[in-house]
């Protein structure tokens, strides 16, 4: 298995830092953004669950771009063989 490489970028966890202190953030937004987090200054790679919650989030029009963002982020650092 290949080892994950990417982290969460500085913008990214500085948006996620902001979102996990907003009250009225959504639960997706904040389970997304304690991921991007999680991976913002270690190599952890993106676990099965996230990558479903994130994947649905790209594919649906319902949420706003920093929701997306934070998806995009954390589906980069998921695992490639699943």
């Amino acid at each position: 298995m290949a080892k994950n490489t990417k982290k969460t970028s500085k913008k990214i966890a500085s948006q996620a830092s902001k979102i996990l202190k907003d009250d009225s953030a959504s639960q997706v937004q904040k389970k997304l953004a304690g991921a991007a987090l999680s991976q913002a200054s270690s190599f952890k790679e993106t676990g099965a669950k996230m990558e479903e919650i994130a994947s649905k989030v790209l594919q649906s029009d319902k949420y706003n771009d920093t929701t997306k963002q934070l998806a995009g982020s954390v589906l980069s650092q998921s695992n490639k063989g699943r």
